[in-house]
C-alpha cells in the first residue's frame, strides 16, 4: 500500500503551554557540547502522573516554531512543537515530548548512518558511530531522567529529513531496542551509491527488526530530480521483502503533487518561494506539511 498525497494544506497552529526548553548538553562521547531543545505536551504540567512517548528530531535548530519563519533559507521551520500539540488536542495522536538535536558542520558524516560500514561494521571513530552513541548512551538516558517519559522502544521515535531521514532509518535498524519508531522524510538514500539499500538491506535474510516505519518522498526537487522517490522505492521494496507490511508496521507516503499557489498561500509560504516550491519538494515547507501524517502514524491515539 502506498498513500498518495494529492494536496496539502497548512495544519492549524495551537500555542503550547511552554516554549521549547533549550540547553547545552555536554557530551563526553562527542568531546563537545550540543544544543538540545525540548518541547513538552500541553498536558505535561497539568497531569503530573502522566508519562509520554518521546520523538527525537535531527536538525534541531530548524524544527521548532522558535526558529522563526525565515529559517532554512527562507523556507521556515517545521513547527513541530505546535503541530504535536494541535494533533494531541484533536485526538489525532498521543501527547509527545519532542526533542530537537542541533546539527553541526559534521552533519553529513554524522547522519550518513550505516553506509559508513567497513568490513561489515562502522568504525568506532566514525562520526556516525559517535553520534549514535551520544544519542543512545548519553542523551536518551538523560531525557528519561529529566522528564516523565515512556522509555521503552515502542514509545521512542527518531525522525529526520534528507540525510536525517537516512540517519533515522539507520538508527532504527541498528538499535531497534532503543528506537522502535522511525520517520524518514525525503531520505537521502542516493548517497555513497545507494549504499544503505545495496549493502545493508539487500543482503539481509533475517527477520525484520521490530520497527514501525513512516517513509515518504515527493516527486521533484531543486536539482531537477525526483526528491529521492526512486531510491526510496528501492528501500521500501526491500523492507517489504524482509517482512514489513503496509498498514501494519510500514507507511509509504508519496507527495505526488507540488503545492498550488492557493495552497502555498494557506500554508503561509512567502511569495518569494512560490516559484521554487512548484518544482522543489525537498525543503522544510513540505516536511512541515507532511509532519502531521508522520506523527499520526508513529503515535496513534489510544
Amino acid at each position: 500500500m502506498m498513500i498518495i498525497l494529492v494536496g496539502l494544506i497548512a495544519f492549524p497552529a495551537m500555542a503550547a503551554d511552554t516554549p521549547p526548553l533549550e540547553s547545552r548538553f555536554v557530551s563526553g562521547i562527542l568531546g563537545t557540547s550540543r544544543c538540545v531543545r525540548v518541547a513538552l505536551p500541553a498536558s505535561y504540567l497539568r497531569r503530573p502522573d502522566a508519562r509520554y512517548p518521546v520523538l527525537y528530531l535531527h536538525d534541531g535548530q530548524n524544527v521548532f516554531s522558535s526558529a522563526g519563519p525565515h529559517a532554512c533559507f527562507g523556507w521556515g521551520n517545521w513547527q513541530a512543537d505546535l503541530t504535536a500539540v494541535a494533533l494531541a488536542a484533536s485526538n489525532r495522536c498521543r501527547g509527545v515530548i519532542v526533542v530537537g538535536v542541533d546539527n553541526t558542520r559534521e552533519r553529513y558524516m554524522e547522519y550518513r548512518g550505516l553506509v559508513a560500514r567497513k568490513e561489515g561494521r562502522v568504525p568506532d571513530s566514525d562520526p556516525y558511530r559517535l553520534y549514535s552513541r551520544f544519542l543512545v548512551e548519553e542523551l536518551k538516558p538523560w531525557i528519561d531522567r529529566q522528564y516523565r517519559t515512556l522509555p521503552d522502544a515502542a514509545n521512542t521515535a527518531v525522525l529526520g529529513s534528507s540525510m536525517g531521514g537516512l540517519c533515522s532509518l539507520s538508527l532504527g535498524w541498528e538499535f531497534p531496542g532503543v528506537f522502535g519508531l522511525v520517520g524518514c522524510m525525503s531520505g537521502a538514500f542516493q548517497v555513497e551509491r545507494q549504499a544503505f539499500a545495496r549493502e545493508v538491506l539487500e543482503p539481509y535474510r533475517g527477520s525484520p527488526p521490530p520497527l514501525r516505519v513512516y517513509i515518504d518522498s515527493g516527486v521533484v526537487d531543486y536539482g531537477g530530480d525526483d526528491d529521492g522517490r526512486r531510491h526510496t522505492d528501492r528501500v521500501v521494496a526491500q523492507l517489504r521483502r524482509i517482512g514489513w507490511a503496509d498498514g501494519t508496521n510500514l507507511l509509504r507516503v508519496l507527495d505526488r503533487l507540488p503545492l498550488t499557489p492557493d495552497q502555498l498561500r494557506r500554508a503561509e509560504a512567502p511569495s518569494s518561494k512560490w516559484a521554487e516550491a512548484a518544482v522543489n519538494q525537498h525543503n522544510e515547507l513540505y516536511w512541515r506539511l507532511r509532519l502531521p501524517g508522520a506523527l499520526e502514524w508513529l503515535f496513534p491515539p489510544r
